[in-house]
């Protein structure tokens, strides 16, 4: 007999995590539409020379790659940005420019599991692609803040940086060539704090200890408190470029200083982005803005929505310059901690109502009930058997029913049906033709 069991860093999802994924994916989809981002898709397999060298020397250790039935030499997609540039690239002459477009799929990265992260997961991805304005970037950030505000948070933290800042800063040091190790080690600041993070990049760039700390020096910069502590934090960046002023700098602290007025313009509030210098996102394809998405209850699952952008990622694929921006929900890992935080419904069925067959011989007339209180936009599952009213019940309320409806020879006689409240344990009996507006009045409690 095999024994049943799953892949480590893999997972199945019961009904009771996969009702409320749908229904963050359906969120999701709402959010990005009304931005005018429109769906694509693309394949999970790619060829291994689409993804290799993207996101750095990192990930190319954790894609999944093999040789298919055909001899070639394929991988599965580690993020759907990647592909996306190659989509882009491919597309470009029917697509037209600028292109904003959402993707929902999985992807797979052979890393090592921990808490919240898996080898199989799910991203929800929006870009902007074929414009260099910080209108884009700013609007990442409103779309950031609305996605949260549409499944539910109201304490959460959009923290924003711009490699900009962080590549001029090793410019004025002669550091410019080792940017990618530099910025992969100050990625893991937070993971592994900041003398580790020096002893890496002494080790790995091969820089003076000197240097090392001045790099975490400027992503450390003392933070500020109260109402203006992001203008005062941009003010102690711009003070440290003033003796050697830096082209690159300078801009980066001018789109984070744009990007902080208008999305308090649009009704951001002010305490939902914070300026953290400390921020570069490990992949390498990363140019400007970057943004990372922390739960204020949670914040030790990590970041939750992160991205950036990317300005040379598909000039791999073709001479056309395809500048984006986007962001990516990681929503297996939002789950794992909305369920810790036990934010999850306590329902394993899509349908409130549950339709009790009291009668066989009165199936059809069920059946016939269901029916119209479905075209009235109220899901309800008959129960398949006519078993005891009380087993029925008590399944109901195991898989976490709204209510349930019940009717037998007297109620069918006077037209009529009991409308039970499971969570309330109450009963009333109404007429068929109130039974929509009965349930509607549980269901909206």
């Amino acid at each position: 007999m095999i024994d049943p069991r799953t892949l480590k860093g893999f997972r199945d999802y019961l009904p009771a995590l996969m009702i409320p994924r749908e229904k963050m994916l359906e969120q999701a989809r709402r959010v990005y539409r009304s931005y005018g981002f429109a769906p694509i898709d693309t394949p999970a397999l790619e060829y291994t020379e689409i993804l290799l060298g993207k996101g750095g020397d990192e990930s190319d250790k954790l894609i999944y790659r093999f040789k298919d039935h055909g001899d070639r030499d394929v991988a599965l997609r580690f993020d759907l940005t990647v592909p996306f540039a190659r989509f882009a690239a491919q597309h470009i002459g029917q697509l037209g420019m600028p292109f904003k477009r959402y993707h929902m799929g999985p992807v797979w990265r052979g890393e090592n599991t921990a808490h919240g992260r898996f080898r199989e997961f799910w991203q929800c991805d929006f870009d902007t692609i074929g414009t260099t304005s910080n209108a884009a970037d700013i609007e990442t950030v409103l779309v950031i803040n609305d996605l949260f505000c549409a499944i539910g948070f109201e304490r959460f933290e959009i923290r924003v940086n711009n490699r900009l800042v962080l590549h001029g800063f090793l410019e004025l040091h002669g550091l410019a060539d080792k940017a990618v190790s530099l910025l992969r080690s100050l990625d893991k600041l937070p993971k592994i704090g900041r003398e580790k993070v020096v002893q890496e990049m002494v080790r790995e760039a091969g820089v003076s200890p000197d240097k090392a700390h001045a790099v975490v020096y400027l992503a450390k910069v003392p933070e500020a408190t109260g109402a203006d502590a992001n203008a005062k934090i941009l003010q102690r960046v711009q003070d440290f470029f003033a003796a050697t002023p830096n082209e690159k700098a300078a801009e980066g602290i001018r789109r984070l200083r744009e990007l902080l007025t208008v999305a308090k313009q649009a009704g951001v509030p002010e305490s939902r982005i914070k300026i953290d210098l400390s921020i570069c996102r490990g992949l390498d394809y990363y140019t400007g803005t970057i943004y990372e998405t922390f739960l204020l209850d949670k914040p030790d699952i990590g970041s939750v929505c992160s991205g950036g952008r990317y300005d040379n990622l598909a000039g791999l694929y073709t001479k056309q310059a395809l500048p984006g921006v986007g962001a990516s929900l990681g929503l297996d890992r939002l789950l794992v901690a909305m369920e810790e935080l036990d934010l999850l419904p306590k329902t394993a069925t899509p349908a409130p109502v549950l339709v009790v067959q009291f009668d066989a011989a009165r199936l059809g007339e069920y059946q016939k009930m269901a029916r119209s209180l479905r075209a009235a936009g109220i899901g309800v599952e008959v129960f398949p058997e006519p078993k005891k009213v009380g087993q029925q019940l008590q399944y109901a309320e195991k898989r976490g029913f709204r209510a349930a409806l019940i009717a037998g020879p007297d109620e069918f006689t006077k037209q009529v049906w009991k409308v039970k409240d499971l969570a309330k344990r109450e009963e009333q009996t109404v007429s068929s033709g109130e039974v929509a507006a009965a349930l509607q009045a549980i269901l909206m409690r």
